[in-house]
């Protein structure tokens, strides 16, 4: 199974994309605070679905996909808090949210995949 084929990771790498662009604005103050954990978080995302379809196991697959699982609600929460800080609009903020919905649910769906496959 090749992962730069799959939807999960093609939506979770625009995901990526989407919080580098929006993030770009934040002050700079943040820049090595909320801004850095935000794209660490968002990258995290694509690069954990990666690894775990790299593994020889879906134990280990699942294991990874579930840190994936992980980093998209870190990110949720880190994007309430910029919102919360008035560094994004209520329109940008719902735009990504829209995002994060659509990535949680192909994440969870190919959780449930792995999972079927025990």
């Amino acid at each position: 199974m090749n992962y730069t084929e799959l939807d999960v990771w093609k939506s979770t790498r625009m995901l990526v994309k989407e919080v580098y662009v929006l993030s770009a604005s934040f002050p700079n103050e943040e820049m090595y605070a909320l801004t850095n954990q935000i794209r660490r978080c968002a990258v995290s995302i694509p690069s954990n679905i990666a690894e775990g379809l790299g593994r020889r196991t879906n134990k280990e697959t699942i294991h990874f996909l579930f840190v994936s699982k992980g980093s998209i609600y870190e990110l949720e929460t880190q994007l309430f808090l910029a919102f919360d800080l008035n560094y994004i609009s209520k329109v940008e903020f719902e735009k990504i949210l829209e995002q994060i919905i659509i990535c949680k649910k192909l994440l969870n769906g190919f959780i449930n995949y792995f999972k079927s496959k025990k």
